[in-house]
Parts: C-alpha cells; sequence; structure tokens
C-alpha cells in the first residue's frame, strides 16, 4: 500500500497525462503516459500506463521510482521506497 502523498503524485502524473519513466522493484525500466488508477484480477491497485499506442497495468507496490520527463509545476520525481517527492 502508498501513502496518501504518494497517491496524489499519481493522481496528478494521470490528470496532466505526463509522460513518464517508471523503475520497479525489480529493475525493470516503462516508459509511457500516466491514464488513471484502476485495480487489477488481482483487487491490487495499478497505474493504466499509455505505453507505444498500448496500455498497461503497473501495481503501484511494484514501482520503485516515477520520473516525470518534462518540466512542470508539480513534481519531477517520486519515490515509492522513501515515500519522498521532488
Amino acid at each position: 500500500m502508498i501513502s496518501c502523498e504518494i497517491h496524489d503524485y499519481v493522481e496528478i502524473v494521470c490528470t496532466y497525462r505526463y509522460p513518464i519513466k517508471l523503475i520497479l522493484k525489480s529493475g525493470e525500466v516503462i516508459e509511457g503516459a500516466g491514464l488513471d488508477t484502476r485495480f487489477n484480477e488481482d483487487r491490487r491497485e495499478c497505474l493504466l500506463l499509455k505505453t507505444d499506442g498500448d496500455t498497461n497495468l503497473v501495481v503501484l507496490s511494484d514501482i520503485s521510482v516515477l520520473e516525470v520527463c518534462v518540466e512542470n509545476p508539480h513534481v519531477r520525481r517520486v519515490s515509492f521506497d522513501t515515500e519522498s517527492a521532488t
């Protein structure tokens, strides 16, 4: 489960459809645009991510770092592990 503060940043990314880079706890890197949050078939909260014309669900608790790839006034980088943002 992620904190409310981190969840707020995820919502901002989705609201503005910012291009983002996700670094998962497994080390995998995924790039795309955040669209929304949803629950998967296992009822785990996910980020709906648009990648190369396709959409994928990424489990929020699997994310280590979220980086926004454009200048913006809201957020640049969110660490899910330390629950901090810049």
